[in-house]
């Protein structure tokens, strides 16, 4: 059974259409990056998957073991939130909370897990550091770390690489292709970076309030040639 399903899922603000009869299987392993324009509903399909927003219509379905809180999600980051005076081990930690059941602070399991992503992300040397004081890079870094936390099958990443320099772009891009191929964690990439967030994915979604495309990405390649050359 797929991680995640959504069968026909429709989602409106005020009578507006936002995302309409989306139907979408997420495998454990995939590595799909969702592409559109501003406004084509690719942020409010990601909430719907998060269960953020409540469709309309039809259904998001988590399933393989998968529950809806054991979702690893990066979203953009604000000003603000780049600004976040807190530690590196501070920020990990906190992406086990949903781990935490009815406990009111972290536990050793859960700083042991903090220590092990820290580790993996390469952030550990940091770990007393001021979130606030690192580079994008770094600070990319520690939020995969935290999303990582949250989950052991799947990551939802929205722009992650926005911001970044190219060095620091191609040294996240090659975290994530690690991630998706030597840990088998699940990508669902939302970017504008086509070239960049294509050359390890498995499969491209474009999105235009509903499904415009969904295949693989030479499919999508072929028919970016077809439409540029009319």
């Amino acid at each position: 059974m797929a991680l995640i399903t959504l069968k026909d899922v429709t989602i409106a603000f005020e009578g507006v259409v936002a995302v309409e009869n989306v139907r979408l299987s997420i495998e454990k392993g995939d590595y799909l990056v969702i592409v559109g324009e501003n406004g084509s509903g690719k942020s409010t399909l990601i909430r719907a998957i998060l269960g953020l927003v409540r469709p309309q219509k039809g259904r998001v379905i988590y399933g393989n073991g998968l529950k809806q809180n054991q979702i690893g999600y990066l979203p953009q980051q604000t000003v603000a939130q780049r600004d976040f005076p807190a530690s590196v081990e501070e920020v990990v930690l906190s992406g086990c909370i949903n781990r935490m059941g009815r406990r009111l602070f972290f536990g050793a399991q859960q700083r042991r897990l903090a220590e092990e992503k820290m580790r993996l992300l390469d952030v550990e040397r940091l770990r007393r550091q001021s979130y606030r004081t690192l580079s994008g890079g770094q600070q990319q870094r520690v939020l995969l770390a935290r999303a990582l936390c949250a989950t052991d099958s799947i990551l939802l990443l929205d722009e992650p690489v926005t911001g970044l320099d190219p060095e620091a772009t191609e040294e996240l891009y090659g975290i994530i292709r690690t991630l998706n191929r030597e840990h088998g964690v699940a990508i669902v990439m939302v970017s504008h970076d086509l070239h960049g967030s294509m050359r390890d994915a498995g499969r491209v979604l474009v999105m235009d309030h509903g499904v415009d495309f969904l295949g693989s990405v030479e499919a999508y390649c072929e028919r970016f040639e077809r439409q540029v050359s009319r």
